[in-house]
């Protein structure tokens, strides 16, 4: 039998309107009395951000189907991780370094549509997709488009060139490692840390007058309000390339865009213990209609630690370097 405090989440998670009393005791706050959100939160999942046509119309998972998605999902790292074809590949993460998901009974991390899918693309998204497929036809996800290896390293460019994380976002989605934010709040501001890329977004609660259209930035220019108990945080003016968290690529990926992109997230203390996170993206020029998403964070007692993404940066020049490489072989082998 659930509990009442299970009940609630379950009811939050469907977008029910919940209102409930906690003690003082209960109650965290800060010295200044705002809600305290502060420390290491745990975003891991093995939820898929589109619902699995096999539960279509349903919300929740039953006891047995959230066991059995998590005796996959081990099974799959298992054999990710015991591929003798990994073994030495550069670039290959065990499990040392990668995160054991979390379970979810969610059937999807999508709640609006209902359908729990992320809405069609428009038509000028999927043209792009698709001139985009045709150029980079038998190119490895990584590897720069042929003919761009300076100003284009292929739709995971930002995360290629160390710029931006594949899962920080904004907003932030479940992937395979450094799925932790850190809180931290003063009076006035809210810091969101992602040691992926050292991604540190500095909210003011007191925000001044809005950025011109001009103004771009990779993560955006976030600003915070407080709704109730409820941090939230309203992002614009992203660069015109953007993390795409729809994984529309078959993986993580940037996409043009971003210009139009409002980015609204949500952030809740429902328990000492448990963060609940939603976050709504709103991009006429990308998607056909506004949709969310929800998730529950975990209080993590384990400090972050700094991701050294191409560590002086020799990766960087390696990748540059081997794909000029292949190109030259490629046109030896043409004539």
């Amino acid at each position: 039998m659930l509990s009442i405090q299970w009940m609630i989440v379950i009811l939050l998670l469907m977008g029910s309107e919940v209102s409930f009393a906690q003690s003082d005791q209960e109650r965290l706050q800060t010295a200044w009395g705002h809600p305290d959100l502060q420390g290491v939160w745990d975003f891991s999942s093995d939820t898929p951000l589109n619902r699995p046509s096999e539960f279509e119309g349903r919300a929740f998972l039953t006891e047995e189907e959230a066991a059995q998605r998590q005796h996959r999902t081990t099974q799959a790292r298992q054999e990710q991780d015991s591929n003798p074809a990994r073994t030495g590949s550069t670039g290959t993460y065990n499990r040392f370094w990668t995160d054991f998901p979390r379970s979810s009974r969610q059937t999807s991390l999508v709640v609006d549509p209902p359908n729990g899918k992320v809405p069609p693309l428009t038509v000028t998204a999927r043209q792009y997709l698709d001139e985009l497929e045709d150029t980079r036809r038998g190119v490895d996800l990584d590897a720069p488009t042929p003919g761009g290896f300076v100003e284009d390293l292929g739709p995971r460019g930002l995360f290629v060139r160390c710029i931006t994380g594949f899962n920080s976002g904004p907003p932030m989605v479940p992937q395979s490692y450094n799925q932790n934010v850190q809180v931290f709040q003063t009076r006035d501001h809210v810091v969101l840390l992602n040691e992926m890329v050292h991604s540190a977004r500095i909210v003011s609660l007191n925000p001044g007058p809005a950025l011109r259209d001009g103004i771009q930035q990779w993560l955006g220019d976030s600003r915070g309000s407080w709704d109730g108990d409820t941090l939230v945080v309203t992002t614009t003016n992203f660069k015109d390339i953007v993390f795409e968290p729809a994984r529309i690529w078959g993986g993580t990926g940037s996409r043009p865009g971003g210009k139009k992109l409002l980015l609204v997230e949500r952030f809740t203390r429902i328990t000492a213990d448990t963060l609940l996170y939603q976050f709504t993206v709103q991009d006429a020029d990308w998607y056909s209609a506004p949709w969310t998403a929800r998730l529950l964070m975990a209080k993590s007692d384990e400090p972050i630690y700094e991701f050294a993404c191409h560590e002086g940066n020799y990766g960087l020049e390696n990748i540059l370097a081997g794909a000029r490489a292949q190109e030259a072989a490629d046109e030896t082998t043409l004539k």
